[in-house]
């Protein structure tokens, strides 16, 4: 069964090396919370908020061994009003037997005021 590991994160200003440190720090935290086997991996698909253009997020996933193969997209968000400027949000699609439940989506920096009742959870 695929399931979905969300993740967002934000950025404090688009420059390429702070979108890329980023977008690595969370996709390795959502890779060590979930113990994610890139061979499980059926895609990611990466978003940025409109004020992002400085690079591809993408490039992040390239550095982590044995990740090659991984497809991987980059899109923009909606651009919303008042929502979360600055913003690198992941979802991936990972082949496992875990029910929903246990599957840990990572929040970080500003981006945890997306979901606060899933960084909560992990908390606990």
């Amino acid at each position: 069964m695929i399931r979905g590991i969300r993740g967002a994160t934000t950025i404090t200003a688009d420059q390429e090396e702070f979108v890329l440190a980023a977008t690595q720090r969370l996709l390795e935290e959502m890779i060590e919370k979930n113990k994610v086997d890139p061979e499980s991996v059926a895609s990611v698909f990466i978003s940025v908020t409109p004020d992002i253009s400085s690079a591809f997020p993408a490039k992040a996933i390239r550095r982590f061994k044995h990740w090659r193969h991984v497809p991987v997209m980059c899109m923009q968000e909606i651009p919303v009003d008042e929502s979360l400027p600055f913003c690198v949000r992941v979802m991936m699609h990972v082949n496992t037997v875990k029910p929903q439940k246990e599957i840990h989506h990572v929040y970080q920096e500003k981006a945890i005021k997306l979901r606060p009742d899933l960084t909560m959870e992990d908390k606990s």
